[in-house]
């Protein structure tokens, strides 16, 4: 009888680890259609990644070894293992979350890439990002940079949008370089000042723009005398300053409210209970007392309708409990209500 065929070696650990990674693929749904400055953006943010789970798992593999027990040994005899392919692909096999199919099929895609940069060049060039994403795939720019062909951005590469602002598309090779500024700012380079701020220092290549005052909606410097236009709530007095307009002299709010002047603005509270109109918070501040108070050192208080010489509460076994500005009247202990008379409790056997 012949002898049968001689048993398959096992796949070595990279080979076996990429078809693993190819399954996976498969499994994966398509990624959603996109225009090419979204590809370009997304390639650049998943390559970032990569190197990112790269250096990642630099550092959760420094300490290891081979794990055969003779590490001097095996380092003499096999290789380093801080450069060898096990190594290498420990730290491969966790670069992607299974669901993300632009870095798993940019790792599968590129991974002759990682191999030769691991073995042959990560002396010569040890900025895995600046090899790997901008020189290599082409698919980032370095910072200040934006677009296929990795232009500076306004304000220069140095300081996109001046420093005060953001380029669209910085890293990237997607965006058009135009600047988002920040709130302070405006312009095409984001040197001008928003309304609501000024200059206090500008250049060619610098500007500061600063708050104006509280008072002003558009001003040439920091005090309220500085304004140009006065914020609503404010209005300019005969030494031309923004101040306060106390909307509370008008009387804007109903009956049973006080008026609260703030900066700018004002607001209308609720009167204490113990009030029928009112100008400030608290009880001392009535105009009159409401029905169930009454004045006393300057507040209204509480009457004890339950305190008074002539009964309120008349019911034979009856009793009168005081609430704040007013009274009720509620059977005594051991008796109930029925039909408006208060009853004695029947206690029933168990």
């Amino acid at each position: 009888m012949a002898p049968g065929p001689a048993p398959r070696p096992p796949l070595p650990a990279p080979r076996a680890a990429l078809l693993l990674l190819l399954l996976q693929l498969l499994l994966l749904p398509p990624p959603p259609a996109m225009g090419a400055g979204g590809r370009r953006r997304l390639a650049c943010s998943t390559c970032r990644g990569i190197v990112d789970r790269f250096k990642q798992g630099l550092a959760d593999t420094e300490k290891k070894n081979f794990g055969g027990g003779n590490t001097a040994w095996e380092e003499k005899t096999l290789s380093k293992y801080e450069s060898s392919e096990i190594r290498l692909v420990l730290i491969t096999e966790n670069l992607c979350d299974s669901s993300n199919f632009e870095c798993n099929n940019m790792v599968e895609e590129h991974e002759e890439h990682i191999e030769k940069w691991w073995f042959k060049l990560k002396k010569k060039y040890p900025d895995l990002f600046k090899w790997f994403c901008i020189e290599t795939l082409e698919v980032c720019c370095p910072p200040g940079t934006y677009g296929p062909d990795c232009l500076a951005c306004r304000g220069g590469s140095e300081r996109p949008c001046h420093g005060n602002g953001r380029c669209d598309g910085d890293g990237t090779r997607g965006g058009d370089g135009t600047c988002s500024c920040n709130k302070e700012y405006t312009g095409e380079f984001c040197l001008d000042c928003s309304s609501g701020y000024y200059s206090s220092l500008k250049n060619d290549t610098h500007s500061v723009c600063t708050a104006c005052h509280a008072a002003c909606k558009t001003c040439t410097g920091s005090s309220n005398k500085d304004c140009q236009d006065c914020k609503e709530g404010w209005i300019k007095n005969e030494e031309a300053a923004c101040v306060d307009l106390d909307e509370c002299a008008s009387s804007p709010c109903k009956d049973e409210q006080y008026c609260l002047n703030t900066d700018g603005s004002f607001s209308c509270k609720a009167c204490h209970a113990s009030c029928v109109g009112c100008t400030g918070e608290g009880s001392d501040k009535c105009k009159s007392c409401a029905s169930g108070y009454m004045k006393e050192d300057e507040k209204c208080t509480d009457v004890d309708e339950c305190n008074l010489s002539e009964k309120v509460c008349t019911r034979e076994n009856e009793d009168c409990v005081n609430t704040s500005g007013s009274y009720k009247c509620v059977c005594s202990e051991g008796f109930e209500d029925k039909d408006g008379t208060c009853v004695q409790t029947v206690k029933t056997g168990k």
